[in-house]
């Protein structure tokens, strides 16, 4: 039976509309796909990766990974014990003791309970305090522990395994410790504490995208373009402070899980928290200055929103608040000889 007029219109109706349905199903998925890095000039093409690579999207700037040409910092000299965060004792000897078996003596471990146990020894040749090493003569020794870290204020238990781990070292070395009084040093440690909980602060700003997800590779390609380099844990990436061998200057850090999906072009990111160890980072670095600066401009590049740890927006007149609370907690520390960024308020605050 030949169709009808109306029947052939509802046919060719039905195919317009599944042909809409389809483009719309491929413009959708299009649309949430994640934003994925751009291939920049001297880019590895896809498929070239090496093992460096791996994990690394295809068309990723690979220079702003190479780990391996990246210079590493210099160690850092470890500052010698300091009154101020240390329990010292001076350890007295009858005749110069080397190196080698200073180094023979020490004990297992370099920590009583969760506080850091250090030996010097003051080298006879350089006449500086310095932690023992072979090839050398010493004429003196200290025992050290720290007074307080994150972890809280050096106890009563503490303190005597500090004692135990001393006088085992000065029985080796024939030498003779001089304690200071327990009650006092803990007394001390919990001041010290309580100052430093009063005035530890890490600040955290997130980037959270407006409309369609990021890839991993798409966030790695900002944030390298500003500067920040592949931390070892996968989602981490580390801003390097402007001297080689310091902590880093920021923290960068998105959705491990992603990170390490066989497919990373795939995975969809929302979010990137950027973070600031305020007392592990010289003011001179203008690092919360370095901090909003980098989230603007990710918000603007990848089309997102900056906001604190609530998901509240964080408009410019709220930054600048938290901008003169800094510099007055600067000052603080400056005030107790634990300037930010220095060798004993990094040690402090960890």
């Amino acid at each position: 039976m030949p169709m009808s007029t109306l029947q052939m219109g509802l046919i060719v109706l039905g195919g317009l509309l599944l042909l809409v349905m389809a483009a719309h199903a491929v413009w959708t998925a299009r649309k949430n796909r994640p934003r994925q890095a751009v291939p920049e000039e001297g880019a590895k093409p896809a498929g070239s990766e090496t093992a460096l690579g791996a994990g690394i999207e295809p068309g990723l700037d690979m220079a702003a990974f190479d780990v391996v040409n990246f210079p590493l910092p210099t160690p850092e000299k470890r500052p010698t014990m300091d009154a101020l965060i240390d329990v010292i004792a001076p350890i007295a000897l009858e005749t110069p003791v080397s190196g080698d078996a200073a180094l023979a003596a020490m004990p297992a471990t370099r920590r009583a309970g969760s506080k850091p146990f250090a030996i010097e020894g003051f080298n006879a040749a350089s006449k500086s305090w310095e932690v023992p090493l072979a090839g050398q003569r010493y004429l003196s020794f200290q025992a050290g522990v720290q007074l307080a870290n994150r972890s809280g204020a050096l106890n009563e238990i503490e303190y005597s395994e500090f004692v135990i781990k001393t006088q085992a070292f000065c029985d080796a070395i024939n030498g003779t410790p001089e304690f200071p009084e327990m009650r006092e040093e803990v007394a001390r440690a919990r001041e010290l504490d309580h100052f430093a909980g009063d005035h530890d602060a890490q600040l955290g700003f997130v980037v959270r995208a407006r409309n369609s997800a990021w890839s991993p590779g798409y966030v790695q390609q900002n944030a390298a373009h500003l500067g920040f380099v592949a931390g070892v844990i996968p989602g981490r990436m580390l801003l390097p402070a402007s001297q080689a061998g310091l902590p880093p200057m920021l923290g960068l850090l998105f959705d491990a899980q992603a990170a390490m999906a066989e497919d990373m072009s795939q995975s969809a990111i929302r979010e990137v928290a950027i973070s600031l160890d305020v007392p592990q980072v010289d003011r001179a670095e203008r690092p919360f200055e370095r901090m909003r600066e980098v989230a603007l401009t990710l918000a603007e590049r990848m089309d997102g929103v900056v906001t604190d740890d609530n998901g509240l927006t964080l408009p410019p007149e709220a930054m600048d608040v938290i901008g003169n609370e800094l510099g007055t907690l600067y000052d603080t520390l400056d005030r107790r000889d634990l300037s930010a960024g220095s060798a004993l308020a990094r040690r402090l605050f960890s």
